[in-house]
């Protein structure tokens, strides 16, 4: 046995079990299942895949307890974020997403993210992952595919699914809508513009959005403005004079600018339920490249002119159009002023960080509601056990608002949503495509087959927008050579929400009738509304049952002052790096030895360094006794000062199984690893071991000595396996235990305390 334990050999560890098919489900056991949450495809691992080492020690207990236990991985399509991913890629090749058919474009990403794929499953295996690959799913594999479209299919013939116009965020540049969830905030400054606006003075930092004014609304109580309430008011506007009604509501801020604001359905989320309360229009002028659009303005009266005004804003940037706009109020001597340093919160594109447009477009909806009520019952009845438990709190106040979840994102690479136009019943369906020659050419169905075959049409499809009239067929395949794709995709949420039955082969599969309801969802608490609380909404619908038994929210990994990585900070840190200097093992548990579910748990090489230190330590106390048993073992002779600490060791070691096995029950990882740390190096190794050292060569000493040792190894295994089972190997190899290997070993069991005489 060499000298000092060498973590470079870890990877012929992880061979041993996977030659062994030992991450199989095995036996007859009480069937215990964890799924991996699927990391992108295409990328690399980082700090927080490192935290999935909770639910290798979950099954690697589970699988030393007897149960028929399987950890099932995958990987994520990652739809917006791929493809975010792919066009950068293009953008460096001066080439961009509208250089191509969307069928092409899909097989090209399909190409790139296979080609950049398979690193984040090598990285996973160098963490020890006991993961069964033979299971592996990829998210966009034909059965899940399949199943995501019998969910659809389901909820559409149950009326849960409708289409509708719709305010949505709107990121122009990724050029696709995003939740409410999914949309990040941050302060910025900008002018505050006050206008008069007829008899009143408006403030407004978005004057630009003015041409899809439809009303001006006061607080009911409001005194300067009561009179005003239920009459129409002519106001001097860049398209001429319009005549807008004022209408009260309680939602208007008296104290913000003026308390009279300007009304924009199609333009801001407030307003929008403003304008659904009270009846009002909604007038779209921005479109979704960001430029101001002013064909459906026409619907209003007073054209005074509009022809002369439109053509100076016309397909401007909102931003250059709002400076027109402003120049036009300060030519006709309405600007009342401006306040330069008024801050406010902007939505933003997480991703891109371009400004998020509201824009009303239509979208499909999935009626929350009925979803949501079972969702809230299964872990109020416990169905559903949440640790940490203060998160229920707020899983309840999201699901509560039932708010319908917009579902489809405008973008090439995912699951397209399973729905077909006919051009012929839907002569309007606006259409963009790269013709034979590669223009991308844009029209209605109708203008467009006047001279353009449906053939080449729908060989050069990029984009498909149908007017919320128009009649669709739901279908996985094409019903008629007359039809055309819709082109939206799935939010990424919608599919990888259906996960627990897309990788148990829902509803025929073996594992499905076997492992589900899965045990435990392990994953950041920053994803309990987009993922978990969507797994449960959708697993029970489609299967009357919840997916999982526990949702265990582990810790967020920060940097070693607290602070969340970035790379604007400087400070991410390379797990991988950190397992190439120190091991895998010293990671894993200083990962989890002073952490709390929920809580920030701070990466620290020093920290792991330490835990290095105890791998050398867990090393140097096998070499002890292989090498005590090459100078050979006596029969006990007197030895009745060795009796009370063998038998305290005895003691004290069943205190530590039941105590391990009761945290690790109790999700108290944590307190598992630093007690078996401190059992190990101090109670075991610098105490009792010293003790006894000057009786070791008596055989029934050390029996007694090295069964200890063997129940901390399998004590142990879960959470530092690499180095336990190396230095279970070598013991075989010194013939002193059998040769096997310590991952297929039973936990352990209390021993009878027997006295030596």
């Amino acid at each position: 046995m060499d000298k000092t334990y060498d973590h470079r050999l870890e990877s012929k560890i992880y061979a041993l079990w996977e030659n062994a098919h030992a991450f199989e489900p095995q036996g007859d056991g009480e069937p215990y299942s964890i799924l991996l949450p699927p990391p992108n495809a295409n990328a690399s691992l980082h700090a927080g895949h490192a935290m999935y080492v909770i639910e290798d020690i979950l099954v690697r207990w589970k699988r030393m307890q007897g149960y028929k236990t399987v950890w099932i991985p995958g990987t994520d399509h990652a739809g917006y974020e791929s493809q975010y991913v792919y066009e950068k890629h293009l953008a460096k090749q001066g080439k961009s997403r509208f250089d191509f058919d969307r069928e092409t474009l899909y097989n090209d990403i399909f190409t790139f993210v296979r080609e950049n794929s398979g690193l984040i499953e090598d990285q996973l295996k160098k963490l020890g992952f006991s993961l069964d690959w033979s299971r592996k799913t990829f998210m966009l594999d034909s059965h899940v595919v399949e199943t995501v479209y019998k969910t659809f299919e389901k909820l559409a013939q149950d009326g849960l699914i409708y289409r509708d116009h719709y305010i949505v965020n709107y990121c122009p540049k990724c050029g696709t809508t995003f939740a409410d969830l999914e949309v990040t905030y941050k302060d910025q400054q900008d002018p505050m513009y006050y206008i008069q606006y007829g008899p009143f003075v408006i403030a407004t930092v978005r004057p630009e959005t003015m041409y899809g004014d439809t009303a001006i609304a006061v607080h009911p109580a409001d005194p300067r403005y009561s009179a005003w309430i239920g009459k129409s008011v002519e106001v001097e506007g860049p398209l001429g004079p319009t005549t807008l009604p004022i209408i009260a509501d309680d939602e208007i801020d008296m104290a913000f600018g003026t308390g009279v604001m300007k009304v924009t359905p199609a333009h801001d989320p407030h307003d929008f339920a403003l304008a659904k309360k009270h009846h009002l229009p909604v007038i779209s002028v921005i479109n979704t490249r960001g430029k101001i659009e002013l064909s459906a303005v026409s619907n209003l009266s007073n054209t005074n002119a509009r022809a002369e005004t439109t053509s100076t804003v016309q397909n401007l940037s909102t931003a250059d159009a709002r400076k027109k706009v402003v120049e036009y109020y300060k030519e006709k001597g309405l600007l009342v002023k401006i306040d330069e340093k008024y801050t406010h919160r902007v939505a933003v594109c997480y991703k891109s960080g371009h400004l998020i447009e509201p824009l009303v477009l239509p979208n499909w909806f999935i009626k929350m509601k009925p979803l949501a009520e079972p969702a809230i019952n299964a872990v109020r009845t416990g169905k559903v056990k949440f640790f940490p438990t203060r998160f229920e709190s707020q899983y309840y106040e999201w699901l509560g608002k039932f708010i319908d979840w917009p579902i489809s994102r405008q973008t090439v690479w995912g699951i397209r949503i399973p729905v077909w136009y006919s051009t012929t019943e839907n002569p309007d369906l606006a259409i963009t495509y790269l013709s034979k020659t590669g223009e991308r050419i844009t029209g209605t169905a109708q203008e467009l087959l006047a001279t353009t075959s449906l053939e080449e049409i729908a060989k050069g499809l990029q984009q498909l927008r149908a007017p919320i009239t128009a009649k669709y067929v739901i279908s996985s395949t094409k019903p008629s050579d007359e039809y055309l794709p819709e082109t939206d995709t799935f939010d990424t949420w919608f599919s990888s929400g259906q996960w627990p039955l897309t990788t148990l082969k829902y509803p025929e599969g073996e594992d499905f009738k076997t492992f589900y309801p899965t045990a435990v969802l392990d994953t950041m608490w920053d994803i309990l509304f987009f993922w978990v609380a969507r797994m449960i909404m959708l697993g029970l619908y489609m299967t009357g049952e919840v997916p999982f038994k526990t949702v265990y929210l582990h810790s967020m990994v920060t940097d070693e002052k607290g602070q969340k990585m970035s790379k604007s900070k400087g400070n991410v840190i390379n797990p991988i790096e950190i397992v190439d200097q120190f091991g895998a093992d010293a990671l894993r548990i200083s990962l989890v030895a002073g952490s709390t579910p929920g809580n920030p748990i701070a990466m620290s090489r020093e920290k792991v360094k330490g835990y290095r230190n105890f791998s050398n330590k867990l090393w140097n106390i096998a070499r002890f006794f292989i090498m005590q048993q090459e100078k050979g073992l006596e029969e006990s002779g007197d030895s009745s000062a060795i009796v009370e600490t063998s038998a305290q060791i005895i003691e004290k070691t069943n205190t530590l199984i039941t105590s391990v096995t009761k945290n690790l029950d109790r999700f108290r990882f944590s307190d598992a690893a630093l007690e078996l740390y401190d059992f190990i190096w101090n109670d075991f190794a610098n105490t009792a071991l010293e003790q006894a050292k000057e009786f070791m060569h008596q055989k029934e000493t050390f029996e007694v000595f090295f069964e200890t040792y063997l129940t901390c190894l399998k004590l142990l295994h879960p959470f530092m396996p690499f180095v336990t089972e190396s230095i279970w190997q070598e013991l075989g190899t010194a013939k002193l235990i059998d040769r096997t290997l310590l991952i297929q070993t039973a936990w352990p069991t209390q021993k009878r305390a027997k006295m030596i005489k």
